[in-house]
């Protein structure tokens, strides 16, 4: 194959002598290239010419065909529409017969004679019955012309076969239904195909029958089709199977005649007919009159003057084929190299021996942004090159000439056209001929600047990544799993467990067993290079969220918040981090604050019972009464020997009621202010209610309150602390009662109610607990501030009750709030209402909730 320059361009600026070399590959070239023009001009032309006239020759045939098409398609149509008007008119007839029928109007007799006139007025018509409900015959007419085989005899019984399923379609309907197109072998009764109308009979709303009329198929085409356009064209009448019913149409081209392009095709078409469906279609084709003789000349014309062309062409194409063979792929060869060139996204620039560039590709052109002709036979310094280190880029270039530059390429510094300077990596190797002749250097340069950058910018965030995580307060490791290595450790946890990150994990994996969180055992495979978790999948782990923990190391003497979950490291392998929070300074605080909650919790249970002292005075005052009247009453009847053992037997029992009666209320106040643990258990809520009620009705008879109560039947129980919600219920009550004593209400309207009952709130199920009073409710003022601790509007009040009372209730997951009570626009009252959830409180931190005690102080 001959050698050729890949670019003119460049040789052309290369040298004269390389111009010349290229000018003669030119000239051996463009002969060739002249003689395919000239081979394939007169292909060309007669390829053109039989495409203009079969192009012409079809289009005409085709614009002919789709005339008749046309015409043929608006003829059935018309065609349609006269036989669909006829059939309509023949059903609306047997219709008014049928209703005459069903209003009694008529008898068989007239039947008869009404049937009879309407066949011999349509030809088509072959029969009219009239059938009833158990499908018996109760009267017929068949026309004499119909050649039926049997009659329909009245009293005889219709089959199933007779009708094809329309009478039992037409009986549920309750409308006329057309049958399939019946043929003689289907019917038995007729010598051709039939179509029946079944014009169901409706007595009071009861289906009566049928009035049945038979259609001659072969009757439809001669008398509904019009005459005009049986003339024009082959019409029959054809089933779903395209079964000819009635009619004739063309027979189909036999033999080789189907296959020549020139013989004339009929155009046809078929439509269903309205309303049968598509049980029976009208099929029209055209006749042709045409023989095609035009055609075929003009056919054999063309074929004629197409094959003497041919091979009028065939001695050219033989003697030029081979050599456009070479030339196809000489320019395949050229286009594919020119191609790979272009495409390539590395800079290419050949030197020769001398160190003059011959040759740039686009990517290098591209990267320094001037173009080929600028850089092609241009000499050291090159245009490419900083000004700032011209004599570094030429010592360069003396060891590229000299074959001493390194295998791994170098990096140097590339301006470009409009001075921008960017760094690049170039490789040089030594440009080789065909005949194994050096003829100069081929360099590739890569532009590095984005991926210099870029390493740079991740050194730099690595020093920061590791500047914070050096500097965080909390002690964070990551260890593969199965594996006795420490991949990373921060400052504070080489401080408190000792390990490098190439050094023990025995930190990392007493933080993870005393957490509780899942890790994976090491194995005999630990030390090997291999992954032994290689295999299994990951994805679920690390999208896993983090798993928290507090625990305390002995070895530190500190509380940890230990965090954990599984990651992937950088080289693929399923890793545990585990970050580990000092959190004993907050585990004091909590301390300390549970146990001024209990202190609070006990200093607010004195402080009500110290409240309610003179009422729980009062309260035992009276069964202390009653036991020293019992004792002596009876001491004197016993003195003056006036009782019998029954009366004295009686005292006794009414004085031990009233002494326990007071161990009772003891029994209350004791139980109420024990200081004790919270103790969350299932309590019952009426039992629980019941006894808060018995200890705030004392304070409130003292205010000449009355209390009532409404507790819903069948409530659940709750897991709550007793004497903290009976303490939230007493509280709410007294302050009920403080409220209506200043309030100064009659007696009449010195009344608390409580109200238990369940809800669903916040989709979840609860019991609601409200008190309501008749006092003189909140002021905007005070109900902004309701529940602030410290804040109350009593001289004597803490401003702490409500306060722990809303903890309270928090602390069991709950809610308390207050809301005035109207009446029109006066306030009449106020209520308090509190909610507890239903579900058991099992978490560590419910569990752990500390008591808190409530002051009965009310904001007035």
């Amino acid at each position: 194959m001959p050698q050729f320059p890949l670019s003119p361009t460049a040789d052309a600026a290369a040298s004269p002598a390389s111009m010349t070399l290229w000018r003669r590959w030119w000239r051996r070239q463009s002969p060739s290239r002249q003689d395919r023009f000239i081979t394939l001009g007169p292909l060309f032309a007669v390829i053109l010419f039989l495409a203009a006239v079969i192009a012409a020759f079809g289009y005409l045939r085709i614009e002919e065909n789709d005339r008749e098409q046309q015409a043929v398609t608006r003829d059935v149509e018309y065609a349609q529409q006269r036989l669909r008007l006829r059939l309509l008119e023949r059903q609306e007839q047997l219709m008014r017969i049928g209703r005459d029928v069903s209003n009694n109007e008529i008898d068989t007799e007239e039947f008869i004679v009404q049937a009879e006139a309407l066949v011999n007025q349509n030809p088509e018509l072959m029969a009219i019955s009239w059938i009833d409900s158990k499908r018996r015959i109760k009267a017929s007419y068949i026309s004499p012309s119909a050649n039926a085989i049997g009659s329909r005899m009245a009293g005889a019984q219709l089959t199933v076969d007779e009708t094809d399923g329309s009478y039992d379609l037409a009986r549920d309907l309750r409308q006329p239904v057309y049958s399939r197109p019946l043929s003689a072998q289907d019917t038995r009764r007729y010598n051709a195909a039939s179509l029946q109308l079944q014009v169901p009979l409706d007595d009071q709303g009861k289906f009566s029958g049928v009035i049945m009329g038979e259609y001659s198929v072969d009757g439809l085409l001669r008398f509904g089709i019009p005459t005009e356009i049986t003339a024009k064209y082959a019409v029959a009448l054809v089933d779903d199977n395209a079964s000819v019913l009635a009619g004739n149409l063309l027979p189909p081209r036999k033999g080789a005649a189907q296959w020549l392009p020139w013989t004339e095709s009929a155009a046809k078409y078929e439509i269903p007919v309205s309303p049968v469906g598509n049980g029976l279609l009208i099929r029209a084709e055209g006749y042709r009159t045409s023989q095609g003789v035009v055609g075929r000349g003009f056919f054999w014309l063309v074929s004629a003057l197409s094959a003497l062309t041919v091979w009028m062409l065939l001695g050219n194409w033989r003697h030029t084929r081979r050599r456009m063979q070479v030339q196809e792929a000489l320019l395949t060869e050229t286009h594919f190299r020119r191609a790979m060139e272009n495409s390539m996204l590395t800079g290419m620039r050949a030197l020769d021996l001398q160190g003059r560039i011959t040759y740039v590709n686009p990517a290098f052109c591209k990267m320094t942004g001037l173009n080929e002709d600028e850089l092609v036979g241009c000499t050291a310094p090159f245009p490419h090159w900083p000004e700032s280190e011209i004599d570094i880029m030429q010592a360069r270039l003396n060891d590229e000439l000299q074959g001493r530059t390194p295998l791994g390429g170098f990096e140097i510094r590339v301006k470009r056209k409009n001075g921008q300077i960017f760094d690049a990596r170039m490789y040089v190797s030594p440009l080789i001929d065909p005949h194994g002749h050096q003829t100069g250097w081929m360099t590739s340069m890569t532009d590095i600047t984005e991926p210099k950058r870029i390493r740079e910018e991740l050194t730099a965030s690595y020093v920061r990544f590791t500047t914070v995580l050096e500097g965080l307060d909390a002690a964070v490791s990551v260890a593969p799993l199965g594996s006795e290595e420490l991949l990373f450790a921060n400052k504070l946890y080489r401080a408190w467990f000792g390990g490098q990150v190439s050094g023990q994990v025995s930190g990392h994996v007493n933080l993870i067993a005393q957490a509780g969180v899942p890790a994976f055992a090491s194995t005999g495979d630990a030390l090997d290079a291999v992954d032994d978790m290689a295999g299994f999948p990951a994805n679920s782990l690390t999208d896993a969220q983090t798993a928290n923990a507090e625990i305390f190391v002995p070895k530190l003497a500190k509380w940890l918040e230990v965090r954990s979950r599984y990651l992937t490291w950088v080289d693929g392998r399923l890793a545990q981090m585990v970050i580990a929070t000092d959190i004993t300074p907050r585990r004091h605080a909590e301390e300390q604050a549970a146990q001024q909650n209990e202190r609070a919790q006990n200093a607010s249970r004195l402080i009500t019972m110290g409240e309610m002292a003179s009422s729980v005075a009062h309260e035992l005052n009276q069964p202390l009464t009653a036991i020293n009247n019992y004792c002596n009453g009876m001491v004197s009847r016993i003195k003056a020997n006036q009782i019998s053992n029954e009366d004295l037997l009686v005292a006794l029992e009414k004085t031990a009621r009233q002494a326990w009666r007071a161990g009772q209320i003891i029994q209350r106040i004791r139980a109420f202010v024990k200081r004790s643990e919270p103790n969350r258990t299932s309590a019952d809520v009426a039992t629980l209610v019941s006894n808060a009620m018995e200890l705030a009705e004392i304070e409130l008879r003292r205010h000449h309150v009355r209390l009532t109560h409404d507790i819903a039947a069948r409530l659940p129980d709750l897991m709550v602390d007793r004497i903290l919600i009976e303490q939230v219920l007493i509280n709410l009550m007294k302050n009920a009662a403080e409220s209506i004593a200043q309030s100064n209400r009659p007696t009449a309207q010195r009344n608390v109610e409580l109200q238990v009952a369940p809800r669903h709130i916040d989709e979840q199920s609860v019991v609601e607990f409200s008190v309501l009073d008749s006092g003189q409710g909140l002021s905007p003022e005070v109900m902004e501030r309701l529940f602030e601790a410290f804040y109350s509007t009593k001289a004597e009040g803490m401003g702490i009750g409500l306060k722990l009372c809303r903890s309270i209730v928090e602390s069991h997951h709950g809610r308390l709030e207050a809301v005035n009570i109207y009446n029109g626009d006066e306030v009449v009252g106020c209520r308090f209402t509190f909610w507890i959830p239903v579900i058991p409180l099992t978490s560590p931190a419910a569990a752990a909730t500390p008591t808190i005690a409530v002051q009965a102080a009310r904001p007035q």
